[in-house]
């Protein structure tokens, strides 16, 4: 089983990527924000650390975390957020790897592992390629008005908050362009797989 990261800046079309590599490639796509929300849900091995971390306050009336008192928190102070990533992050890299072993013995034939921080979080020695998703700024800019009608000052402050493209092209080992026509794209993807 191949195992494949797959980053890329907000709006650049990854989950475009992820259907398409789902379908065509009968890949397994494994979203770490996902995992992350999975393992924060009440009984689970993140939320009761959370809780002991950041106080009762964190908890909504559903008895889950309440996630906009929680961001309020970490987002106001980094050294907050490095500590709800502490958290987090060794516990979603734990599942991912046992997802992985799961998926290896159903003889899946791609295991696709996907995050715009993936750079950063370390997984280099689990995927043995990592894909950036780049797309021109421009084109980004319009995908977002259009899918999730952000304004361009929100879209400017997230492009601005996100890994600069320099590292991801760093990083990676493949840069797949998908400014264009996804046919170009499902191109660039048979090609290098």
């Amino acid at each position: 089983m191949k195992v494949i990261g797959i980053t890329g800046g907000v709006g650049s079309g990854k989950s475009q990527v992820l259907g398409y590599l789902e379908k065509t490639y009968k890949a397994k796509v494994c979203q770490l924000d996902e995992v992350a929300k999975e393992l924060q849900k009440s009984g689970k091995p993140c939320f009761q650390k959370i809780v002991e971390t950041f106080g009762e306050q964190v908890v909504g009336e559903d008895g889950e975390l309440n996630r906009p008192v929680l961001s309020s928190i970490v987002f106001q102070d980094a050294d907050k957020l490095e500590m709800l990533n502490e958290i987090v992050h060794p516990q979603v890299k734990v599942e991912v790897t046992r997802r992985i072993i799961e998926e290896k013995k159903k003889d899946t034939p791609l295991f696709v592992i996907e995050s715009a921080l993936l750079p950063e979080s370390g997984y280099e020695d689990i995927c043995q390629e990592m894909w950036y998703i780049y797309t021109k700024e421009s084109i980004r800019r319009e995908r977002l008005k259009a899918s999730r009608g952000y304004s361009d000052e929100r879209i400017t402050r997230m492009i601005a908050s996100q890994t600069p493209e320099e590292l991801f092209r760093e990083v990676c080992t493949h840069v797949i362009d998908n400014s264009g026509d996804f046919k170009d794209t499902e191109k660039q993807i048979g090609e290098i797989l």
